[in-house]
C-alpha cells in the first residue's frame, strides 16, 4: 500500500512538471509589455520583438488594431481613433493586465496616449517609439510635424483609407494594408490628469547619416524634452522592430530596468 502511494505521488509530481514550466514562462519577473503597432501594420510586425523580449524575461502582448493586419476583414471607413483606443483598453481589461509597460510605435503613440487617459491605473510606464505624442484636441494629420507629408499621405487616400503605396498587389502575406483615414483626422480627447503621472520615455530613431532636426518625429522628441521625460536616440530607420530588432530589444530592456522617475507634466499644475 505504501509503495502504491509513492507511485501515485510520483506520477502526480511528474505530471505537474510541464505545468510548472508553463507557469514560469507566463509569469516572468520583468513585467508585462503591450506593444501597439503603427498605421498600415499589425501585431505581426512585432513578432520577432515578442520573441526577443520574452527571452529577456517579459510577458508580451502585440494586439492588432481593428481593420489592420489579420483583422483587415473588419476594415471600414467608419473606424476612428476611439475604436483603436478601445481595442487596447479591452485587451488590458479582458486579459486583466496590471502594471503594464505600454509601448506605442508611430501612429500607435496616439493610441497609447488615449489608453493612458482611460485606464492610467493599469499602466506603470509609457514608451513612445518614434511615435506621435498628442496634446488634448490634436489629431495626427494636422500636426505641424506632418506638414510636409500631409499632401503625400492624402494623395494615397481612396474611399476613406490611406493606401500603403509601397506594397505590391501580388505581395504575399503578411503585409501592410490600407489604414482608415478617420483615425488620422479624429481629434483626441484627454481629460484624465492621472495619465500625466505615468512615467514615460521617448525613443527617437534617426536614419544613419541623417539630421536629427529634420526627422519627422523630432518635434515630438522636443515636446518630450519639455516634459522632462528621458529621450533616447537610436540610429535606425522608422521601423527598428524590423531593421534592428535585437538592438531595439536591448534598448527597451535597458530603459525598463532603469527605475522610472515621475516627472511633472507642464499641464499637470493646472489640472
Amino acid at each position: 500500500m505504501a509503495k502504491q502511494r509513492m507511485i501515485v505521488m510520483g506520477l502526480m509530481v511528474f505530471e505537474l512538471v510541464p505545468f510548472i514550466g508553463c507557469r514560469q514562462q507566463t509569469n516572468p519577473s520583468k513585467g508585462v509589455i503591450v506593444l501597439v503597432h503603427g498605421a498600415w501594420g499589425g501585431g505581426w510586425g512585432f513578432r520577432q520583438m515578442e520573441e526577443l523580449l520574452q527571452a529577456k524575461g517579459y510577458r508580451v502582448y502585440r494586439p492588432t488594431l481593428t481593420g489592420q493586419g489579420e483583422r483587415v476583414h473588419l476594415a471600414s471607413e467608419e473606424i476612428g481613433l476611439e475604436t483603436h483606443i478601445q481595442d487596447i483598453v479591452n485587451v488590458v481589461l479582458y486579459e486583466d493586465l496590471k502594471d503594464i509597460i505600454l509601448i506605442g510605435h508611430s501612429y500607435g503613440g496616439m493610441v497609447i496616449t488615449g489608453v493612458a487617459d482611460r485606464i492610467p491605473e493599469r499602466i506603470s510606464r509609457l514608451i513612445y517609439l518614434d511615435a506621435v505624442l498628442p496634446e488634448d484636441g490634436e489629431n495626427l494629420l494636422d500636426h505641424p510635424a506632418f506638414a510636409t507629408n500631409k499632401s503625400q499621405l492624402l494623395a494615397g487616400a481612396r474611399e476613406g483609407f490611406i493606401l500603403p503605396v509601397w506594397v505590391q498587389e501580388d505581395q504575399s502575406l503578411p503585409k501592410d494594408v490600407p489604414h482608415p483615414l478617420k483615425t488620422l483626422t479624429d481629434r483626441i480627447s484627454l481629460t484624465n490628469p492621472k495619465r500625466l503621472e505615468i512615467p514615460a520615455d521617448y525613443i527617437l530613431t534617426v536614419d544613419p547619416g541623417g539630421v536629427e532636426q529634420l526627422d519627422t518625429f523630432y518635434p515630438f522628441a522636443q515636446r518630450v524634452a519639455g516634459y522632462e521625460w528621458p529621450v533616447h536616440r537610436m540610429e535606425a530607420d522608422h521601423n527598428p522592430q524590423r531593421s534592428k530588432p535585437k538592438e531595439l530589444a536591448k534598448l527597451l530592456d535597458e530603459i525598463i530596468q532603469n527605475k522610472p522617475v515621475k516627472r511633472p507634466h507642464p499641464s499637470s499644475e493646472s489640472n
